[in-house]
């Protein structure tokens, strides 16, 4: 299943989610910090969701409250949901 995602309150515009039997196959972010969100996609590639929810929710960014890779968890809960 492919999945977009738009996140709130970070400086990224997009994330791209392909989900294959609970398990991520791709992710990808349009806009933020580039080289950061390239990394973080790839340690999440061949993780199960619910791994990747556990490890990322709740990581804030200078104190925004959320931060990209909170958004990812987002995007992920809302992917399962959908």
């Amino acid at each position: 299943m492919k999945y977009t995602y738009i996140p709130r309150g970070v400086c990224s515009r997009m994330i791209e989610l392909e989900i294959e039997d609970d398990v991520i196959k791709s992710c990808r972010f349009l806009g933020g910090c580039n080289g950061n969100l390239q990394g973080i996609g790839r340690l999440v590639q061949g993780m199960e969701v619910d791994e990747a929810i556990e490890r990322l929710e709740g990581i804030d960014c200078a104190g925004r409250g959320t931060s990209c890779p909170d958004q990812l968890a987002h995007a992920l809960r809302a992917a399962q949901e959908s």
